[in-house]
C-alpha cells in the first residue's frame, strides 16, 4: 500500500507497543495477534527474532518450543530433546535451533497462559521475519516493528551462516530489504518506522555499524546479569554507562518493577532512573504491563487504567510495552486532547 495515503504514526504521546502482538488475547507472535494489535491501535507490533536449524530468522520468544506450542504430540520430533547451556542455565526441551523452518511450520501455537481465552489454540502458525514484517507494511496505517535481537549469544553459537555471517548480520539484512532505515523522526524512519531492541549492548553496538535505525537497550531484573558481557543491573544503569550506551541507542526498555520497585504487591518510591535517562536524552520503554489482576500492584485497585495514568503522567515514560493493546488504546484516546486516530 502506498505509505502517502496512510495515515502516519503518531507521535505526539507514548508509543503503545504491542508486546508479542494482542496476546493477551491471541496466541502470542503469531499473524492474528498482530492484525489484532494493529486494529486495537498499536502503533508498533513487537516482536522476539530467533533463528531455526537452518538459519530462517522466526518469531518467537522462548529458545524452546515446549511451553506455547504442540512440539510433545509429534512423535516424529520425539527424540529431538536436547539440553544446552542457555545464559549459565543447563535448559532441556525442544529448541528452535534444532528444528528446520519447514519443522517449525508443521508445529501450531498456544496461549502461554492458561488464565486467557484457549480457543485459539492449535489454529496459528509460528511465522517468520518476512511474515511479520508484511503484516506492519500491509495494514491501512503506517504501523512500526520493534524486533528483538532475542537471545543472540546462544543463537550465534548453534546456527551457522554461509560466508561467516552472524545472527546480527541477517537480522539487519532483512530490515535492509524491506526498505528499513534512517534515524529517529528522519523522513525514512516515518515511512517505515523500526525500532531493533536486544538484552545484549554488543549486539546493539555492533548492528549500529549496519543501520542508523534507532536502538533499544532492554534492561533485565536486578538480579540478571547481561548475557554476553556479564555485567550487573546496577552497572548498566549507572550514570557512566547510561552516558556510555547514549552514543549507541536511543532509549532503554527496562523491566517495570526495577523503575518502580514492588514489596508484598505494594509499590515502593520510584527510583531516579527515568530521570536519569532522560538527562541523557534516553527513552524509557518499560515492559510489561497486563490487565488481569494478577499483575496489577495493589496501588492500581485492580483497574489497569489507573496503571497506565500512573506511568504516563506521573512516571513520565515514552512508551509501553502492554499484552492488551485495545485497553492502552482507549485509556490514551480518552485522556488525549489530539483528534481521535483511526485504528483498523
Amino acid at each position: 500500500m502506498d505509505n502517502k495515503n496512510r495515515q502516519p504514526l503518531q507521535t505526539l504521546r507514548p508509543y503503545n507497543i504491542a508486546h508479542r502482538g494482542s496476546n493477551g488475547e491471541l496466541p502470542e507472535e503469531t499473524a492474528a495477534a498482530y492484525m489484532r494489535a494493529i486494529e486495537e491501535g498499536a502503533d508498533f507490533i513487537e516482536t522476539d527474532i530467533l533463528a531455526s536449524k537452518d538459519g530462517a530468522l522466526i518469531c518467537f520468544h522462548d529458545v524452546t518450543l515446549d511451553n506455547i506450542t504442540d512440539v510433545a504430540e509429534h512423535e516424529d520430533f520425539a527424540n529431538r530433546s536436547r539440553t544446552y547451556d542457555v545464559q549459565g542455565v543447563n535448559t532441556t526441551g525442544f529448541f528452535t535451533v534444532d528444528f528446520t523452518i519447514k519443522e517449525l511450520k508443521s508445529l501450531r501455537v498456544k496461549q502461554r497462559y492458561p488464565f486467557r481465552d484457549q480457543q485459539y489454540n492449535g489454529k496459528f502458525q509460528i511465522i517468520t521475519f518476512d511474515e511479520f514484517i508484511s503484516i506492519a507494511l500491509d495494514a491501512s496505517r503506517v504501523v512500526g516493528i520493534y524486533p528483538e535481537i532475542k537471545n543472540p549469544v546462544f543463537i550465534n553459537q548453534h546456527v551457522k551462516w554461509p560466508s561467516g555471517k552472524r545472527f546480527e548480520d541477517k537480522f539487519v539484512e532483512k530490515l535492509k530489504k524491506y526498505g528499513y532505515k534512517g534515524s529517529y523522526m528522519s523522513k525514512d524512519w516515518l515511512r517505515q518506522p523500526a525500532f531493533i531492541q536486544s538484552f545484549a549492548p554488543t549486539s546493539l553496538i555492533y548492528v549500529s555499524n549496519q543501520t542508523d535505525l534507532p536502538k533499544i537497550f532492554l534492561i533485565d531484573d536486578v538480579t540478571v546479569p547481561t548475557q554476553d558481557t556479564n555485567q550487573s543491573y546496577w552497572e548498566i544503569t549507572s550514570d557512566a554507562y547510561l552516558n556510555f550506551i547514549k552514543e549507541y541507542v536511543l532509549g532503554i526498555g527496562p523491566w517495570k518493577d526495577t523503575v518502580v520497585p514492588v514489596v508484598n504487591n505494594y509499590l515502593q518510591p520510584p527510583t531516579d532512573l527515568v530521570a536519569r535517562a532522560h538527562a541523557c536524552n534516553l527513552q524509557v520503554h518499560p515492559y510489561t504491563y497486563r490487565d488481569e489482576n494478577m499483575f496489577l500492584h495493589f496501588n492500581f485497585h485492580q483497574d489497569p487504567y489507573i496503571e497506565y495514568n500512573y506511568w504516563l503522567n506521573k512516571i513520565g515514560v515514552d512508551g509501553l510495552f502492554t499484552d492488551f493493546t485495545g485497553s492502552l488504546h482507549n485509556f490514551q484516546e480518552w485522556n488525549s486532547h489530539l483528534p481521535p486516530t483511526i485504528t483498523g
